[in-house]
């Protein structure tokens, strides 16, 4: 994906990295932070992909592919699903909305540079099925706008065309960078694909119960990994989020090792610096570490927040912080 025009854009500093073509900040990144929880502006998320389903059996197939319950999905409301392996492992989370109709779509963004191999499943799943798939990422691109927030997991994404960005974020400023949008994702303990999960992540682990996961739909690949999980309430391993020690100017890399006195018990996905809560990190760690243990990372001690918990079957901890 080429760099966004957005960051031509006063005070535009890129992000590095899987975020590199958009900004990381404008000038404020904590200034930033504190726009969004008000409600106010926009961030630029138009590095990631963007896949459209059509034809009029797209949601009752794609209610056979996922783990979400789509076949009764409303116009206009926000969902999440998963694509799971036949063993329960994590392969696709996407984030979507249907136009509804017959002659309707459902649009689904995902983490840059997944959009092909979604594609590619998706064609392979096709069968005799009346549908249509494309990827539409040089077409559309992908914001967030905390105003457009509705109370559902994962809303306040917006698509917008590619030719109509510029328009977009002068109606919808002020802009705010990657940096601002990561540091309250973060703090609401909302993992990212292939950054925060590994290729061993199943849903239980990553709190995706109950907002990409319906556990009362039918049948679907790797349905008998979350059912049998969820019904012991005890997940392999479980997301936390890191508080970090804030004398370090300086932030773990994607993939570090999560250590308990010498022992590895997880790694660290992405990492941030929140405007109240300091430097603040989502981590995979092992279900038997004890909540309350201090663990080390990069060489600074970390203490953890349940956003997975280690024990019950209602797995997302009920309140994050938004």
């Amino acid at each position: 994906m080429s760099a966004s025009p957005l960051l031509d854009l006063p005070g535009a500093v890129a992000a590095d990295g899987l975020d590199a073509p958009v900004a990381a900040h404008y000038g404020s990144f904590h200034g930033e932070q504190r726009s969004l929880e008000a409600g106010e502006g926009f961030v630029d998320l138009s590095h990631r992909d963007v896949v459209r389903v059509s034809g009029p059996e797209r949601l009752g197939w794609l209610h056979n592919l996922t783990s979400q319950h789509l076949v009764d999905l409303q116009p206009g409301v926000p969902t999440a699903a998963l694509v799971l392996s036949p063993q329960g492992h994590v392969e696709h989370a996407m984030y979507a909305v249907d136009s509804g109709g017959e002659d309707g779509s459902f649009t689904a963004h995902v983490e840059p540079g997944r959009g092909p191999a979604l594609v590619e499943f998706l064609e392979r799943m096709k069968f005799m099925t009346r549908v249509e798939v494309a990827d539409l990422t040089g077409e559309l691109a992908v914001a967030w706008r905390p105003s457009a927030r509705t109370g559902v997991a994962y809303d306040g994404y917006e698509l917008v065309p590619r030719d109509r960005l510029e328009a977009y974020a002068a109606a919808a400023g002020p802009a705010a960078g990657i940096w601002a949008f990561e540091a309250l994702r973060i703090a609401r303990g909302e993992p990212r694909l292939g950054l925060d999960t590994d290729h061993r992540t199943i849903p239980n682990e990553a709190g995706w119960i109950g907002s990409a996961v319906h556990l009362e739909k039918g049948c679907y690949r790797g349905q008998e990994t979350v059912a049998r999980v969820h019904t012991l309430g005890r997940p392999p391993r479980r997301l936390t989020m890191l508080h970090l020690d804030g004398s370090e100017n300086r932030l773990p890399p994607v993939g570090a090792e999560l250590r308990r006195e010498d022992r590895v018990v997880g790694f660290v996905g992405t990492s941030a610096r929140h405007h109240e809560l300091g430097p603040i990190a989502l981590a995979m760690v092992k279900r038997n570490v004890p909540v309350e243990a201090t663990l080390e990372v990069d060489g600074m001690p970390v203490t953890q927040e349940v956003v997975v918990d280690p024990e019950v079957g209602l797995h997302v901890r009920p309140t994050m912080r938004g």
